[in-house]
């Protein structure tokens, strides 16, 4: 008996032979539903183990939070909302250092270092501190990659990350560029975050760029958004799933049904054979009882412990999950 899979699947699977999947191949397999999402799901976790088995994990600290400027819209730290969240200035350097030192205990050796903000086009004193953060940590443990996220950047502000030793940067186009004014912010342009990646890339420091599903985009969108990353040859891809927070202009926002969540991960998978796919935002608390299922279809890596305003899980939940998932992640 030949297997019930869909021509559009069938026809995908070429992705494994190391031919490049082509948007209207990815729009067509975005129409699937059914038993078919299924097949789609298990041709991503075919080519991710192909590509990318090993589990990728990292952490990260909200090192200074709310009072941000901008008006994304579905953010808890703009002054445009009335979320009640913690408002604090930059941490300290003994802080970075002791939450550094409690990733590094739990076993974590990416460690990311995250501040509220339009972002940095001069070395002022913040800035330094934060370059000295980056730098401690660094020395303390060699053996860790520290990442960051400062929002937008200058030539100026590259430069000295550059010099740092930095690993990553990470700073999401979130949506279709062509869709950020209409569902992410009215305040600053989507040009600001492409033209910082360029930068990062001119001094060679690795990118962290992804989205949020969930804002109001449609499949088309996910699919261009993830072909925008493929333009910019990115190196990390975080999927966030909206977590609507009381107060933001998206606190009503419908949930996005799980078998699209499942279709967009799969898709971002064979849009991106070999890039590292990370499940952040959103994977406990409107994945539930799927998010181990979901991490089978084509996703690499996951955000553990807290997020910026919203909690994760507990490390340790992470590392049981993390230890049940690798007899799936074997080519």
């Amino acid at each position: 008996m030949k297997p019930n899979i869909h021509p559009y699947i069938i026809e995908a699977y070429s992705v494994l032979e190391g031919r490049v999947l082509s948007k209207d191949q990815a729009l067509s397999l975005s129409r699937l539903g059914g038993q078919d999402i299924l097949d789609l799901m298990a041709l991503a976790n075919k080519v991710k183990n192909k590509y990318v088995p090993d589990l990728k994990t990292c952490t990260i600290m909200n090192a200074k939070s709310g009072a941000c400027a901008e008006d994304c819209r579905f953010c808890a730290q703009s002054n445009y909302h009335s979320s009640e969240i913690e408002i604090y200035p930059l941490a300290s350097l003994e802080t970075m250092l002791a939450q550094a030192s409690q990733a590094y205990q739990n076993g974590v050796r990416r460690f990311g270092l995250v501040v509220s903000g339009t972002g940095y086009t001069v070395c002022n004193s913040e800035f330094r501190n934060l370059i000295s953060g980056i730098e401690t940590i660094r020395s303390e443990y060699p053996d860790m990659a520290i990442c960051a996220s400062f929002g937008i950047l200058s030539e100026e502000t590259v430069t000295a990350l550059a010099d740092s030793g930095l690993a990553c940067y990470n700073i999401n186009l979130q949506v279709n560029p062509g869709q950020y004014e209409k569902l992410v912010s009215t305040t600053h342009a989507v040009e600001d975050r492409l033209q910082t990646i360029r930068l990062l890339k001119k001094y060679g420091i690795k990118i962290c760029s992804g989205g949020i599903i969930g804002l109001g985009e449609s499949m088309e969108d996910r699919i261009e958004l993830a072909l925008a990353l493929k333009d910019l040859d990115v190196d990390v891809i975080p999927l966030n799933v909206l977590i609507p927070i009381a107060g933001t202009q998206l606190e009503n926002q419908a949930p996005t049904p799980l078998t699209e969540i499942a279709k967009t991960i799969a898709l971002f998978r064979l849009l991106h054979p070999a890039k590292t796919i990370k499940l952040a935002a959103g994977r406990e608390t409107r994945l539930k009882d799927f998010q181990g299922l979901l991490m089978l279809a084509g996703a690499n890596g996951f955000l553990t412990g807290g997020y910026l305003t919203t909690r994760g899980r507990d490390i340790s939940e992470d590392q049981a999950l993390q230890q049940e998932l690798e007899g799936f992640h074997v080519p």
